[in-house]
């Protein structure tokens, strides 16, 4: 048994390795494990037995710990892992637990103490099922505590989160789905404008940034935010990027009428369309989630127009475009460029410059549509893997306008089965989109409206027709589906605020593989490349572990 000490990182050899914990050959040439993704080191008890070719025998005395470790699985999953390392020297193993915890100790935002709300309705309403089954050990393993809260109304949550104390946490975890989310995410925002005497109801106010994170665990219908931010709604995998610690900034867009705050998004906001299908959705929440395909159909055939007047400012800032198929992923070069440029817009006014927004010029669409949706990211869910907007961005501080204009049955269900395969969406001669940084919406129902009101004189039966709740006349706007909440109002103004939020989650790795990415520190337990004293080692399963700094 020997110790080697090299330039920028430590060497032992000595160390056995248990065969058990050997899986699929993962040790057969080598594994690398960032240390970034180590959950934890715990000491073993060892009781002094061993097994070779499948019979026990005895041995001295042994002294083991366990490395418990994130290990990457196909389609973007994370798996937890663990191996078990052991051998007669105390002193050699009390070291590597040492150097090992010393080594986590640097890591220092991972989460420590976590406020969990638990949404028990949403999704198949087995969300506190999958937090105690799933989620609760896992945090346990990794020396998290957790003050947990399940809520039993609308709006629990977010009233919650402007009453309690948040200074002693590290985080606020979403168990639920994209509706809890939204909920979390307006209670911190809420509370954080408060804090910070911010009026949210002026759409030019620039907000504070919670300090906060949130994190996700799905339980939902669709899970559209956590599957666009990881890839997949497995709850292991949401669970393990909690865990280390993983976070990414996020774009979140706020929408006003008559300098009203309506809501906040951070996903999809859609007009017609989706707007009509979460609102009759809405009506049949007794059919379960079988309801979205049934007012999905509906929709569909009942195939609505809503004719209305666009205008947005183009986000000039942001590199790339909506078409460019470059997806968002983990150190997206998109995002960051675009976040810089658009910090030198915003310094424009304060060194004397006319504003980039004074100078350039609203754009002006008007038109039938049959949906307008605004995607801040590619809204990829397990039915749509690309998502309604491949290529949108989650912190270039723009979003993807999407303009589907008036069309046959037959070509919208061609635009919708692209959403499911790898064709271009936005190839159509009737589909438009552009990336923008505010945009403004008025539907013709709302124009007709104002234009009566200031004409009081004139006759307008049919207009008060259409307008009453109780007649049977063909509505003429519709509902803007804003995170799968319905707004009140049609016409809208929508801003958008650069990286506003933190969500403690890892976008997709840039490979899209299994594979580890090559971190700065690393361990690494190597099985062969060994000179004769170890192949006589390997024999009885002894390695070598690295620690590279």
């Amino acid at each position: 048994m020997s110790q080697h000490f090299g330039v920028g990182r430590l060497v032992f050899v000595g160390i056995q390795m248990n065969p058990c914990d050997v899986r699929c050959g993962v040790f057969a040439d080598a594994c690398s494990v960032p240390v970034s993704e180590i959950i934890t080191v715990e000491e073993k008890d060892i009781h002094g037995k061993h097994s070779t070719s499948g019979k026990w025998q005895k041995m001295e005395r042994l002294f083991a710990f366990t490395v418990h470790y994130v290990k990457r699985a196909r389609r973007h999953r994370w798996k937890w892992g663990k191996v078990t390392f052991w051998c007669a020297d105390e002193q050699l193993c009390h070291l590597w637990l040492q150097t090992l915890r010393d080594l986590l100790e640097r890591l220092t935002l991972r989460p420590k103490h976590l406020l969990v709300f638990i949404n028990p309705f949403g999704g198949k309403g087995q969300g506190k099922r999958i937090y105690e089954r799933k989620v609760a050990p896992l945090f346990a393993l990794a020396s998290i505590t957790t003050d947990v809260i399940v809520t039993e109304r609308a709006n629990h949550a977010k009233e919650s989160l402007y009453e309690i104390n948040l200074d002693k946490y590290d985080g606020v975890i979403c168990v639920g789905g994209d509706g809890m989310f939204s909920e979390i995410l307006h209670g911190l925002i809420g509370r954080t404008q408060r804090n910070a005497g911010v009026d949210q109801n002026q759409p030019r106010a620039a907000l504070v940034p919670s300090p906060l994170r949130i994190g996700i665990i799905p339980a939902g219908s669709t899970d559209c935010v956590c599957y666009s931010t990881v890839g997949t709604n497995d709850v292991e995998t949401s669970a393990l990027h909690i865990i280390v610690g993983d976070s990414l900034s996020m774009d979140v867009s706020s929408v006003h009428h008559n300098s009203t705050l309506l809501r906040y998004f951070v996903s999809l906001l859609g007009y017609g369309f989706y707007g009509d299908i979460i609102k009759d959705s809405e009506k049949k929440r007794w059919m379960g989630l079988a309801r979205y395909d049934f007012s999905g159909l509906k929709t569909f055939f009942s195939h609505h127009c809503y004719e209305g007047t666009v205008c947005f400012l183009p986000a000039r800032h942001t590199v790339g475009s909506p078409r460019d198929r470059k997806p968002c992923r983990a150190g997206c070069s998109v995002c960051r460029q675009s976040k810089q440029r658009l910090e030198e817009e915003q310094k424009r006014p304060l060194c004397g410059l006319e504003s980039t927004e004074e100078v350039e010029e609203w754009k002006v669409i008007c038109g039938k549509f049959l949906a307008i949706n605004a995607a801040n990211m590619s809204c990829a869910c397990h039915r749509s893997p690309r998502g309604l907007s491949p290529a949108a961005h989650l912190g270039d501080g723009s979003s993807d306008l999407i303009l589907i204009r008036k069309c046959s049955r037959f070509n919208f269900l061609r635009f919708l089965l692209r959403h499911t395969n790898h064709y271009d969406q936005f190839d159509f001669t009737f589909v438009e989109v552009y990336r923008v940084k505010r945009f403004q919406f008025t539907s013709r129902h709302a124009e007709d409206e104002d234009r009566e009101l200031r004409e009081r004189g004139k006759t307008r039966f049919g207009q008060i027709c259409s307008d009453h709740p109780l007649c049977c006349c063909t509505v003429s706007s519709s509902s803007w589906n804003c995170d799968g909440e319905i707004l009140s109002s049609s016409a809208i103004e929508v801003s958008w605020f650069s990286s506003l939020h933190e969500e403690l989650k890892r976008i997709l790795s840039k490979n899209h593989t299994a594979e580890t990415p090559s971190p700065t520190a690393r361990l690494l337990a190597v099985l062969g490349k060994c000179d004769n004293y170890l192949r006589r080692l390997l024999q009885t399963n002894y390695v070598d572990i690295y620690i590279q700094i």
